[in-house]
């Protein structure tokens, strides 16, 4: 057996995939699967590579060959966009004040660079039970890479699953889901200087975001008792040609995150029962709904053998014993568990206080940590009985 992981090494390696950038939009992963791949076949790691578009690949690596469906670990190469806001360069992987900086340094590069390091640790042998790390392009955005890797999975493919997200070190085992709505309506141009000879799509969705508003209070009434109520947001709205024009166009996105066990299917069609309520079509107006991204949630019971065994690794590792918890956020652990696999999300850094903003940085500290924490799992991932 090798030595636990160095903190040195899952630094560098962080700083590497920070640097390589990879923003989705508009889907430019290929510099850091270069990386990753390049780095998995120096520790001699088998290394597959999968097209899911032009361009964009997602990485399968594997340590072990012994018997078994083994534990898949989850993570992907993408990050958002940096947007304005930051105090220096965005993808800089600077090390400053005991953290790592730079836009993916909590979500999720630094966890991934963790896991890798944590790879090596294991035994490339027979009789070592595979470990399967799949990094996937699209989370950020459709989900292209897990549609892509769930085709071949079944119930009993793999033990368990990690993903890798930032968790603040804290075991997940429930998670909402995500489901984009676009709704357009269309009414009929005129001039405004008499707007009765037009129907105006821009009034008609007035009503309609007044209507998702009102949804969204209700849905607060009933939460789930670890991930928090489902919720609405909308956060896109265009429309309309010229002032002096009655609006003949308007188009929306709302956000809907969806509780463990809920279909983006029923959702939809609870939008289409809701919004016909309104009467938009006495107002001359017509509707039109599509799903333009579906993700479902998940829940793990909190007795399944991967949640123990996740307890003692980062009781090994000498982080603070942490209850397993909920996650507000979606991933691509849903895709993974609606195959019947046991899902737990695990990694460095805060998915509230540090994704997705200006200055994303993650601790030096949690890095080492979460390094320690996936080695003890990988090396106990034999026996996924009672810890």
């Amino acid at each position: 057996m090798t030595a636990g992981p160095d903190a040195e090494e899952v630094v560098e390696l962080a700083q590497r995939l920070v640097r390589a950038r990879g923003q989705n939009p508009p889907g430019e992963e290929c510099a850091t699967v270069e990386v990753l791949a390049d780095e998995c076949r120096r520790r001699g790691f088998e290394v597959t590579l999968e097209e899911v578009a032009p361009g964009r690949v997602n990485l399968i690596t594997q340590v072990g060959h012994g018997p078994g469906p083994g534990l898949l670990v989850v993570s992907h190469s993408d990050v958002v966009p940096p947007g304005d806001g930051w105090a220096g360069d965005p993808f800089s992987g600077d090390v400053r004040d005991g953290r790592l900086h730079g836009r993916g340094s909590a979500d999720t590069k630094g966890g991934l660079a963790a896991a890798i390091v944590a790879l090596s640790t294991i035994d490339n042998a027979t009789d070592q039970p595979p470990i399967t790390l799949a990094v996937l392009v699209d989370e950020e955005e459709f989900g292209l890479g897990i549609r892509h890797f769930v085709r071949d999975l079944s119930t009993n493919s793999h033990s368990a699953c990690v993903v890798v997200e930032p968790t603040s070190l804290q075991p997940v085992v429930a998670a909402r889901g995500d489901a984009y709505v676009e709704i357009t309506l269309t009414g009929l141009a005129a001039h405004s200087g008499n707007p009765a000879d037009g129907r105006n799509a821009i009034h008609g969705m007035a009503q309609v975001v007044t209507e998702i508003e009102r949804w969204h209070a209700e849905l607060a009434a009933d939460p789930h008792p670890l991930c928090g109520p489902a919720t609405w947001s909308v956060g896109t709205i265009e429309g309309g040609q010229a002032t002096s024009t009655v609006a003949a166009h308007c188009r929306i996105t709302a956000d809907r995150r969806l509780l463990p066990g809920e279909s983006a299917d029923d959702v939809l069609g609870q939008v289409e029962r809701r919004l016909e309520k309104l009467a938009l079509d006495d107002r001359g107006l017509s509707l039109d709904l599509e799903m333009t991204m579906d993700m479902p949630g998940f829940e793990t019971g909190v007795d399944d053998p991967i949640v123990d065994k996740i307890a003692t690794a980062l009781q090994a590792a000498g982080s603070p014993a942490a209850a397993p918890t909920g996650w507000t956020a979606a991933c691509d652990g849903g895709f993974v568990a609606a195959r019947g696999i046991p899902t737990v999300v695990l990694g460095p850094g805060s998915v509230a206080e540090q994704a997705h903003r200006p200055n994303e940085r993650v601790e030096i500290d949690e890095l080492v940590t979460a390094a320690r924490a996936y080695a003890h799992l990988f090396r106990h991932a034999t026996d996924l009985g009672p810890a």
